[in-house]
């Protein structure tokens, strides 16, 4: 394993280099994507460049993903499946001493997260800002990976006990949306507020 391999390996949530599928077109487009979308977000990013870096030629894209909203969709696809579905629940769970415990983890896994040298805050979110028009399917895409993330976040609080668990799932969803943003901007402490006032959220 080369150091860039290494690298992408120790990432929070995990997920292959694009190097890692030298075999399947397709992939390395996608992972290509992925880590360029990621970075740089939706608008910079134009797909002369995710061609030159994934190493294919433009009808290879385009035979794969008919344009590049259509490849976004992919990559927010592949974010949930990465991020929300493999990681976060997952290791809110790990981390949380008991069910109990749950709701309140979420908070110690985004710490994890923001830790990260190159966290650039969350895919869906960015593209949500990035993209006004109301009919686009990577609005879209991204809207409903929100919604998921919600479903993960109620799903924690039944497992705990909480009362009115879809209220409460809303509002603690919406501290998470800051203190990704806070922690976006630098703010170090962002996490650990976040964790007081979802804290005092479920005690309400």
């Amino acid at each position: 394993m080369d150091a860039r391999s290494a690298q992408s390996a120790g990432k929070i949530p995990p997920r292959p280099p694009p190097e890692a599928a030298d075999g399947d077109a397709r992939e390395r487009i996608l992972a290509t994507a992925y880590e360029l979308f990621t970075r740089y977000g939706l608008v910079a990013v134009g797909v002369d460049r995710i061609v030159a870096e994934a190493g294919v030629a433009k009808t290879t894209l385009y035979r794969h993903f008919r344009s590049k909203d259509a490849l976004a969709v992919a990559v927010l696809e592949r974010h949930e499946q990465l991020w929300t579905r493999k990681w976060l629940e997952p290791e809110a769970l790990r981390l949380a001493s008991s069910s109990e415990d749950g709701p309140i983890a979420i908070f110690d896994a985004l710490e994890e997260w923001f830790g990260q040298a190159d966290y650039e805050g969350c895919p869906f979110i960015n593209a949500l800002l990035e993209t006004r028009d109301r009919t686009s399917p990577v609005r879209k895409a991204a809207i409903a990976a929100i919604e998921n993330v919600y479903d993960v976040v109620q799903r924690l609080l039944e497992e705990a006990g909480i009362g009115n668990s879809e209220a409460v799932a809303h509002r603690i969803q919406i501290v998470m949306r800051g203190t990704i943003v806070a922690a976006v901007e630098g703010q170090a402490e962002a996490v650990k507020q976040g964790r007081i006032v979802a804290q005092r959220l479920l005690e309400a």
